[in-house]
């Protein structure tokens, strides 16, 4: 079935105006990424200046993910029907009039609900991104160098995240993170209503609002039980109960969507291993990435003491080393197949997961973090350009806004649950270790106010170094805080541990099941056979 385009056609015939339109695209995504790039280098002046602890800061992160990750599906569905530029327009509206919510918040709530409610517009905008570059580029070499380009500014995102977040901070309070997202989408939205021309499909059944329902509050539940976990006890009634109801909502949700005959997520998709295998790894890979973007926040800023500025240099080599990888193993892809370059990159994201395990509060940073970074951040840009590519091109033009909210939304979950899981793992082993030292300090000494955030968050070193104290209590300050310290790397060991089963499985999963020939195969969910044609045949 064919998609309409609705923007003059000369503008899609000519090659230069097709790469501007790219462009313009990209730096769409570039604002949705950035949204979470650039946040997790404020996490310790949120967490110091509104006096909360992981939970909370795991929240300034989920918030965001939660949302976006829920709502892609329906504002994938919502482009496809009313026009995907449309749609993202809309987003890029929502996104800076909420970032300007997000600037004048004066407490954590207010933080939450601003980061939620931009998650909301994001979804808008991300789908969209990748269904108009389908649209746009018919071409089969000319997508993957598009689809390359789109992997890529993901990693360019995370490199100017840091940097640009630490150089604000250094100037500026927390607030500006958010500041500086208007201008971005401002000109973003010039840009595509100048440049990027529209694309609907020709018909699309009625929304799906149970499915939709179904998959946001499943989701909620589950995450919001992980991330609670370590303060209601992860064998809790609450935790269990929450986990279970979650479980349950996402079940019948499956259920729904195998029967609905308008499904918001046609669950048949998953009967193509070429759509459902590079899914899973870009599921694991964004589960191991946003973890480790959480863990690393802690590290750095926690344990190494980094000013944020100081944090944004550290990182540029994982950032760079992901923007590297995904267009080079994209094309490279398109030679010896998606399934050896999927399984090299996920081997390389474990091996930089067990490293980063490795790293102790005396490890240097050349030799004992640096590696780790390079090796897991070049093995998520392996695998997310080819993944992407293989499942786009699983699927006929006329689901490029479905397919494309699909990739998407598996992103977001595993990125979602990676900040759940890890960060609840280190917080765990923190709480427990830390915890009974605290209360055993008197109050005229510190109050209970200091003792909570000191036992809710190692980020809270930095408050820590700076308060002033007799010189007698210097000593006992110093073992305290080489206790918080180690407390964490404990934690960020176990957590490394979990991440790299998690790869190593997933690894596994794609050499023994997904085709190793490249573009070789028939889909029997689709009709046409996986060939080298331009375009696939219904």
């Amino acid at each position: 079935m064919a998609t309409s385009i609705v923007a003059p056609s000369v503008l899609l015939d000519r090659r230069s105006q097709r790469f501007l339109a790219l462009a313009v695209i990209c730096l769409a995504e570039l604002l949705v990424v950035l949204d979470n790039t650039i946040v997790n280098v404020a996490l310790p002046s949120i967490g110091v200046q509104l006096r909360t602890g992981v939970s909370g800061l795991q929240w300034v992160v989920d918030a965001y993910t939660l949302t976006f990750a829920g709502l892609l599906l329906a504002a994938g569905n919502l482009g496809d029907r009313y026009g995907r530029r449309r749609i993202m327009t809309i987003g890029l509206i929502g996104i800076a009039v909420m970032s300007i919510g997000g600037a004048l918040a004066e407490s954590m709530t207010q933080v939450i609900v601003a980061r939620a409610a931009m998650g909301v517009f994001a979804a808008a905008v991300f789908p969209a991104t990748l269904a108009l570059i389908i649209n746009i580029f018919t071409d089969r070499r000319e997508r993957a160098l598009a689809i390359a380009a789109w992997t890529a500014m993901a990693g360019f995102a995370i490199a100017i995240g840091p940097i640009s977040g630490g150089w604000l901070l250094e100037h500026f309070s927390w607030h500006s993170v958010f500041w500086i997202n208007v201008p971005v989408a401002v000109v973003a939205l010039i840009a595509t209503l100048l440049w990027v021309p529209e694309s609907r499909a020709d018909t699309i059944g009625r929304l799906d609002l149970i499915g939709i329902a179904l998959s946001i509050a499943g989701i909620t539940l589950l995450v919001w039980s992980i991330i609670e976990a370590p303060h209601n006890g992860w064998l809790s009634l609450t935790t269990l109960c929450t986990a279970a109801l979650g479980a349950v909502l996402l079940a019948a949700f499956v259920a729904w969507e195998l029967r609905t005959a308008a499904p918001i997520l046609d669950m048949r998709l998953f009967g193509n291993r070429r759509f459902s295998l590079p899914a899973l790894a870009i599921a694991i890979g964004y589960f191991s990435m946003f973890g480790f973007l959480f863990l690393i926040t802690q590290y750095f800023q926690g344990v190494r003491e980094y000013t944020p500025l100081e944090f944004g240099i550290a990182s540029l080599p994982f950032a760079f080393s992901v923007a590297i990888g995904a267009p080079v193993a994209t094309l490279l892809a398109q030679r010896v197949g998606t399934t050896a370059v999927l399984v090299i990159g996920l081997l390389l994201i474990g091996a930089g997961l067990y490293l980063g395990g490795q790293v102790t509060v005396d490890s240097t940073y050349l030799i004992g973090v640096l590696p780790s970074m390079v090796l897991m951040a070049l093995g998520l840009g392996i695998v997310q350009g080819p993944a992407t590519e293989s499942i786009m091109s699983s699927l006929p033009l006329n689901e490029a806004g479905a397919g494309s909210a699909v990739n998407d939304t598996t992103r977001e979950i595993g990125g979602t649950l990676g900040v759940a899981v890890l960060g609840s793992i280190v917080a765990s082993y923190y709480t427990s270790r830390i915890g009974p030292r605290i209360d055993a300090i008197p109050l005229t000494i510190m109050n209970d106010n200091e003792k909570s955030l000191v036992k809710a968050s190692p980020l809270s070193v930095l408050e820590l170094r700076k308060r002033e104290l007799a010189p007698f209590f210097e000593t006992q300050r110093e073992n305290l805080i080489v206790a918080m310290k180690a407390a964490t790397l404990q934690g960020a060991h176990a957590a490394s541990l979990v991440a790299t089963v998690a790869v190593l499985v997933c690894a596994v999963i794609v050499a023994t099941l997904l085709p190793w020939r490249p573009h070789d195969g028939e889909s029997v969910l689709l009709g046409w056979r996986d060939t080298d044609d331009t375009e696939p045949k219904n």
